[in-house]
Protein backbone atom coordinates (compact mmCIF):
# COMPACT_ATOMS: atom_id res chain seq x y z
CA UNK A 1 0.00 0.00 0.00
CA UNK A 2 1.40 3.39 -0.97
CA UNK A 3 1.82 6.09 1.66
CA UNK A 4 1.07 8.72 -0.98
CA UNK A 5 -2.34 10.25 -1.53
CA UNK A 6 -3.61 9.90 -5.09
CA UNK A 7 -4.57 13.19 -6.76
CA UNK A 8 -7.68 11.40 -8.03
CA UNK A 9 -8.81 11.01 -4.41
CA UNK A 10 -8.79 14.72 -3.53
CA UNK A 11 -11.29 17.06 -5.13
CA UNK A 12 -12.16 20.70 -4.38
CA UNK A 13 -15.67 22.15 -4.38
CA UNK A 14 -17.30 25.36 -3.24
CA UNK A 15 -19.82 25.05 -0.43
CA UNK A 16 -22.34 26.86 -2.63
CA UNK A 17 -22.28 24.17 -5.33
CA UNK A 18 -24.76 21.34 -4.87
CA UNK A 19 -23.36 18.09 -3.46
CA UNK A 20 -23.09 15.14 -5.82
CA UNK A 21 -22.41 11.41 -5.53
CA UNK A 22 -18.92 11.96 -6.98
CA UNK A 23 -18.03 14.08 -3.94
CA UNK A 24 -17.81 10.98 -1.73
CA UNK A 25 -16.62 12.18 1.71
CA UNK A 26 -17.23 15.93 2.04
CA UNK A 27 -15.00 17.83 4.46
CA UNK A 28 -15.44 21.55 5.12
CA UNK A 29 -11.94 23.02 5.55
CA UNK A 30 -12.84 26.63 6.42
CA UNK A 31 -12.76 28.10 9.92
CA UNK A 32 -16.06 29.91 9.34
CA UNK A 33 -19.33 28.31 8.30
CA UNK A 34 -20.36 29.32 4.72
CA UNK A 35 -22.90 32.15 4.82
CA UNK A 36 -26.42 31.20 3.86
CA UNK A 37 -25.70 27.46 3.61
CA UNK A 38 -27.73 25.21 5.88
CA UNK A 39 -26.24 22.07 7.39
CA UNK A 40 -28.63 20.02 5.31
CA UNK A 41 -27.67 21.78 2.08
CA UNK A 42 -23.95 21.51 2.86
CA UNK A 43 -24.28 17.74 3.26
CA UNK A 44 -20.94 17.47 5.05
CA UNK A 45 -19.37 14.42 6.58
CA UNK A 46 -16.91 16.44 8.60
CA UNK A 47 -15.94 20.02 9.48
CA UNK A 48 -12.20 20.35 10.13
CA UNK A 49 -12.06 24.01 11.08
CA UNK A 50 -8.91 23.45 13.16
CA UNK A 51 -6.90 22.77 9.97
CA UNK A 52 -8.08 26.00 8.31
CA UNK A 53 -5.84 29.08 8.25
CA UNK A 54 -5.66 31.02 11.50
CA UNK A 55 -7.92 34.03 11.76
CA UNK A 56 -4.86 36.30 11.64
CA UNK A 57 -3.52 34.70 8.45
CA UNK A 58 -6.93 34.66 6.79
CA UNK A 59 -7.49 38.34 7.52
CA UNK A 60 -3.96 39.27 6.41
CA UNK A 61 -4.34 37.41 3.10
CA UNK A 62 -7.83 38.78 2.31
CA UNK A 63 -7.64 36.89 -1.05
CA UNK A 64 -5.12 39.40 -2.37
CA UNK A 65 -3.38 37.75 -5.36
CA UNK A 66 -0.24 39.76 -4.56
CA UNK A 67 0.02 37.88 -1.24
CA UNK A 68 -0.75 34.42 -2.66
CA UNK A 69 2.77 32.93 -2.62
CA UNK A 70 3.48 34.17 0.89
CA UNK A 71 0.05 32.92 2.03
CA UNK A 72 0.81 29.48 0.56
CA UNK A 73 4.06 29.24 2.52
CA UNK A 74 2.61 30.55 5.76
CA UNK A 75 -0.49 28.38 5.60
CA UNK A 76 1.53 25.24 4.77
CA UNK A 77 3.55 25.95 7.94
CA UNK A 78 0.33 26.30 9.95
CA UNK A 79 -0.98 23.01 8.58
CA UNK A 80 2.17 21.24 9.78
CA UNK A 81 1.51 22.57 13.27
CA UNK A 82 -1.47 20.15 13.34
CA UNK A 83 0.20 16.83 12.45
CA UNK A 84 -2.65 14.79 13.94
CA UNK A 85 -5.30 16.48 11.78
CA UNK A 86 -3.10 16.31 8.68
CA UNK A 87 -2.46 12.60 9.30
CA UNK A 88 -6.18 11.99 9.78
CA UNK A 89 -7.04 13.75 6.52
CA UNK A 90 -4.22 11.98 4.64
CA UNK A 91 -5.37 8.61 5.93
CA UNK A 92 -8.92 9.32 4.82
CA UNK A 93 -7.72 10.45 1.36
CA UNK A 94 -5.49 7.40 0.92
CA UNK A 95 -8.45 5.06 1.29
CA UNK A 96 -11.40 7.09 0.02
CA UNK A 97 -12.27 9.91 -2.32
CA UNK A 98 -12.47 13.18 -0.41
CA UNK A 99 -13.90 16.54 -1.42
CA UNK A 100 -12.42 19.53 0.36
CA UNK A 101 -15.27 22.00 0.65
CA UNK A 102 -14.52 25.73 0.88
CA UNK A 103 -16.41 29.04 0.66
CA UNK A 104 -14.16 31.44 -1.25
CA UNK A 105 -15.03 32.74 -4.73
CA UNK A 106 -11.39 33.05 -5.68
CA UNK A 107 -9.18 30.35 -7.14
CA UNK A 108 -6.55 31.37 -4.58
CA UNK A 109 -7.89 29.86 -1.38
CA UNK A 110 -6.93 27.67 1.56
CA UNK A 111 -8.37 24.46 0.08
CA UNK A 112 -5.92 24.69 -2.84
CA UNK A 113 -2.98 24.88 -0.43
CA UNK A 114 -4.33 22.08 1.77
CA UNK A 115 -4.78 19.80 -1.26
CA UNK A 116 -1.18 20.48 -2.32
CA UNK A 117 0.09 19.65 1.17
CA UNK A 118 -1.96 16.42 1.22
CA UNK A 119 -0.53 15.44 -2.17
CA UNK A 120 3.03 16.33 -1.18
CA UNK A 121 3.25 19.13 -3.74
CA UNK A 122 4.24 21.89 -1.34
Amino acid sequence: MSARVSAANVKLKRAYEPPSAEDATRVLVDRLWPRGVSKQKASLDRWMKEIAPSTELRKWFAHDPERWEQFRRRYAEEIREHPDLLAELRSLARHHKVTLVYSAHEAHNDAVVLRDVLLGRD
